[in-house]
């Protein structure tokens, strides 16, 4: 997951029409996130771009999905994140593996 220092991008797995939403945490090489929505017409990935913004503490502008768009495997671009990021994603790291 390459950093710098105004943008992160990542991998992520997406599981919609789960009984929550949130970010699961790590899956091999991707994030895990659930979502209660469905994936038709875009609204799953509404959803995610919401729980992302939210996790990662940003506005949803700052959330971008470059590609996967109607896949459950997503390459997505955050912005304006690197500290808040690198924490957040250590921790769901070590919470994983505990």
């Amino acid at each position: 997951m390459p950093v710098s220092r105004k943008e992160l991008t990542i991998k992520i797995k997406v599981e919609p029409r789960s009984s929550k939403s949130g970010v699961v945490g790590p899956y091999g090489d991707a994030l895990k996130v659930k979502l209660t929505s469905p994936p038709v017409e875009g609204k799953a990935n509404k959803e995610l771009i919401e729980v992302l913004a939210k996790a990662f503490g940003i506005a949803k502008k700052d959330v971008e999905i470059v590609s996967g768009q109607s896949s459950k495997n997503k390459i997505v671009k955050l912005r304006g994140v690197p500290g808040k990021a690198e924490a957040l994603l250590s921790k769901l790291s070590k919470s994983r593996n505990a």
